[in-house]
């Protein structure tokens, strides 16, 4: 469950950098921001999808929560909501 509270951290702060990197892209045309940080967040997002599902089992989260962590990985700061959400859940302080 650490790792993918770090992965949920990570993926979050990953697309804030991607979105501001993408409207610097689009006002001065700097697009190695976007060029590099765009892989990045696409490799953290997968791992952060396969790590929610693998732990939807053990972690006994319902389709609905499931499905409400995976949109944490869609929504801008949604992953620091998911790190905050799961660690109010002391049922899951174990790995």
């Amino acid at each position: 469950m650490t790792a993918f509270r770090r992965v949920a951290l990570l993926e979050a702060t990953s697309f804030l950098a991607l979105l501001i990197a993408t409207y610097i892209k689009h006002n001065d045309g700097g697009e190695v921001g976007v060029d590099i940080l765009g892989p990045i967040h696409g490799a953290l997002f997968i791992l952060y999808v396969v790590l929610a599902v693998s732990l939807r089992r053990r972690a006994h989260w319902s389709n609905h929560t499931t499905l409400l962590i995976l949109l944490g990985a869609v929504v801008p700061f949604g992953g620091y909501v998911v790190d905050a959400w799961l660690g109010r859940q002391p049922q899951l302080q174990t790995d």
